[in-house]
């Protein structure tokens, strides 16, 4: 998508978020079992059926309870199984950018790899702990310097080329990743919004179509976002990522990777 084309884009993307408030037609929901899966019968029983609300508030029973944290150190050695790059053992992939890296470069150094929150810290203040700051299912691996670009812009189709990630793209208040990624994070954001709800202590997460969301604990652009599940759809990487963070660290999973079109019911 060119510059100009990604103007018009914006320009849209505003007249829609202004007619929100108009009343239209209802619209029916996807249907929360329009697909099966391995889980349906034994982790996800309780929410194969529903749509909206229902299935959101059967999704976040299910993948906040029995859970297991980690500490924020124990991240660093967590993504280099999670993010290992399946074609070479010694090194993890990027996020953003797609780049294959040497798992012994983690740090904070330019040319190293740390750990990027794709629901950014500062919407919601929950930092680095235990929990939303620590949750390997929006905790991924990037490059230090891509990473301080993100920063905590909300995500939306972008302005300028990303020096070191091709095909993602910046401006002012949004960040757009490479079209490879960007189901990855659609589905990470959703995960946030549906498993953090406000009942443990931590800000209750939700998913907007704002690009200005500051310090608060909404996250955008919910249009743009459900466009991107539906252009990307899981990948094998994904999906061994959500298993090895389910078998191995936190014991449960991202639903919208083994069901992308319960985004579409729920939103």
């Amino acid at each position: 998508m060119s510059v100009a084309q990604r103007a018009r884009w914006k320009t849209w993307a505003a007249i829609s978020a202004a007619l929100v408030g108009l009343t239209v037609p209802a619209l029916t929901a996807t249907p929360a079992g329009a697909t099966t899966g391995a889980y349906d019968s034994t982790y996800y029983k309780n929410a194969v059926g529903k749509t909206g609300t229902g299935l959101k508030s059967s999704l976040h029973t299910i993948i906040s309870g029995n859970t297991r944290k980690i500490s924020y150190d124990a991240v660093w050695n967590a993504l280099k199984t999670t993010d290992q790059d399946p074609a070479n053992s010694a090194n993890v992939l990027l996020l953003y950018s797609g780049t294959s890296r040497s798992k012994t470069l983690s740090g904070g150094d330019l040319g190293d790899w740390n750990r990027e929150h794709v629901w950014a810290q500062s919407h919601g203040g929950f930092g680095t702990s235990a929990g939303p700051g620590t949750d390997l299912h929006h905790l991924r691996a990037a490059d230090v310097q891509v990473n301080s670009i993100r920063g905590n812009k909300d995500f939306d189709y972008g302005g300028s080329a990303v020096s070191g990630a091709p095909g993602s793209y910046t401006d002012s208040n949004s960040f757009e990743p490479r079209d490879a990624d960007k189901g990855d994070v659609a589905r990470m954001v959703l995960y946030m919004a549906v498993r953090y709800e406000g009942d443990d202590g931590f800000p209750d997460l939700e998913a907007n179509d704002s690009t200005t969301n500051g310090s608060v604990p909404f996250l955008g652009r919910i249009s743009v976002l459900k466009q991107w599940n539906e252009q990307d759809p899981p990948s094998a990487f994904e999906e061994r990522r959500n298993d090895i963070i389910f078998n191995t660290y936190q014991g449960n999973r991202n639903p919208f990777i083994d069901h992308p079109e319960w985004v579409e019911a729920i939103w």
